[in-house]
């Protein structure tokens, strides 16, 4: 929520002159008509033309300076709900004006700048508002491209009640409302290497109960007495017990490829977005099975949220880690590189639990890279969107499913995602794949593009 008063420019003598410049064709219109006729009363020597003019020359003078004095009595707010969506879905903005001052405003025009893909600019208009007084309004902004849009500042058009002249202010503050990739629930089917996450196969640490600990350690006041180990106790002469132990979460890493040569198109609908979301919905997912992910670019670049190696984290920890993940997903664009080896450096060597790949078009040199990150993970999952399937007609080459091939034989679970694919569909199939290959080095290709 932001909130501020209409911003004041420049000194009061360069203020005064962009009151001035806000006279409106009536104000400037009585303006000239006083000058005119004052000039004409002297000309003349009648007094009553004289009085006359002054009065419609005064008009236009006073309405100016009510309003320039009133610029800084009109406090405004913003409060956005929500500050992230999905793209595609709506966010509201609630604008409420506080009369501050003493003195009812005028007729009041309220615009909200906000960027052309979020929708027309909202404007409203408002009658006057009593002092101490307050109006609220609101409106919906939708976007179906992902990013980081900024709200404001908010900008107000002050009309006196006659008419006379029409001052613009701006309100300093500003919001910002993000735009995360579209995320879809995935069904929760056991995918390969990812039983390390669940049930008695789940990995174990040692918890630290102090800096001087060792295994065994002391007993102290309050531990149980079933952990103590009588063989040690035998040995220091003093009763000693086993260490603590508790689940340590599963790793799980997730890569984009975000190279600008391995797809083709742009929009929505193509198939650097369909990667952007299926990312997004693959670590949304893993997250709320208990992994920790990490979300790994082409370049090396681990994206923020990651969340770590320890035990099972809270919900709220969880729910934090795929929020600062989706956020940098919000922004992340296409890379330079035209290869893997940053991510393939990145991984360390062995250990790194299960793999989930999204990746575009893949040459020989770059599935040779692929099957060396195979073997610096447990497990590894790759959904692969080559662009001869998002191409308008286009269809896969013998090229292509060599190349998948290779994959699958340096042990990769490989599914094909073609336009329109439903991940979740695809998430079932990477298990069933697995079911029936479990081997590792399995050959051979198993199912169809999608």
């Amino acid at each position: 929520m932001s909130a501020g008063s209409p911003a004041a420019g420049g000194d009061e003598r360069g203020g005064m002159r962009a009151a001035l410049g806000g006279l409106t064709t009536r104000g400037r219109s009585f303006l000239a008509a006083g000058v005119a006729a004052a000039l004409c009363a002297v000309v003349l020597g009648q007094s009553d033309l004289l009085r006359v003019g002054l009065l419609l020359a005064a008009l236009p003078l006073i309405c100016v300076a009510v309003l320039y004095r009133t610029r800084h009595r009109v406090a405004g707010s913003r409060r956005l709900s929500p500050s992230r969506v999905p793209a595609g879905s709506e966010a509201r903005v609630d604008l409420r004006l506080d009369n501050v001052s003493r003195l009812p405003t005028g007729l009041l025009m309220v615009q909200d700048h906000v960027p052309y893909v979020l929708g027309p600019r909202p404007r409203f208009v408002l009658d006057r508002v009593e002092p101490g007084g307050r109006r609220e309004v609101s409106y919906r902004v939708r976007s179906d491209l992902r990013g980081r849009y900024p709200l404001g500042p908010l900008q107000l058009r002050l009309n006196d009640p006659f008419g006379m002249c029409e001052l613009a202010r701006s309100f300093s503050a500003a919001d910002t409302l993000t735009v995360i990739p579209r995320t879809e629930p995935l069904p929760p089917v056991p995918l390969p290497g990812d039983a390390a996450g669940y049930g008695d196969g789940r990995q174990r640490t040692l918890a630290l109960a102090g800096d001087d600990d060792v295994i065994p350690r002391t007993y102290r006041h309050g531990d149980d007495l079933r952990r103590v180990h009588w063989r040690s106790t035998a040995r220091y002469g003093e009763l000693m017990v086993r260490r603590e132990e508790q689940p340590q979460r599963p790793r799980c890493t997730v890569l984009l490829d975000t190279r600008r040569a391995a797809y083709r198109g742009s929009g929505p609908g193509s198939a650097f977005e369909w990667a952007v979301s299926g990312a997004a919905s693959a670590l949304v997912h893993m997250l709320e099975r208990g992994f920790s992910v990490r979300l790994l670019t082409d370049t090396g670049t681990s994206l923020p949220g990651d969340g770590g190696d320890g035990p099972a984290g809270s919900p709220q920890e969880s729910a934090e880690s795929a929020g600062l993940m989706l956020d940098a997903l919000a922004v992340v664009d296409h890379s330079d590189g035209t290869g893997l080896s940053g991510a393939c450096d990145a991984l360390r060597g062995g250990g790194e639990g299960l793999l989930v790949a999204f990746l575009g078009d893949l040459d020989e040199e770059q599935t040779a890279v692929a099957a060396r990150m195979r073997r610096r993970s447990a497990s590894a999952v790759a959904f692969v969107l080559d662009s001869g399937l998002w191409t308008a007609g286009g269809a896969v080459d013998d090229a292509a499913r060599e190349r998948l091939r290779g994959l699958r034989e340096a042990g990769w679970t490989v599914v094909p995602a073609g336009p329109g694919a439903a991940l979740p569909g695809l998430w079932r199939k990477a298990a069933r794949e697995h079911a029936d290959f479990a081997p590792a080095g399995t050959t051979g290709l198993s199912g169809e593009w999608s």
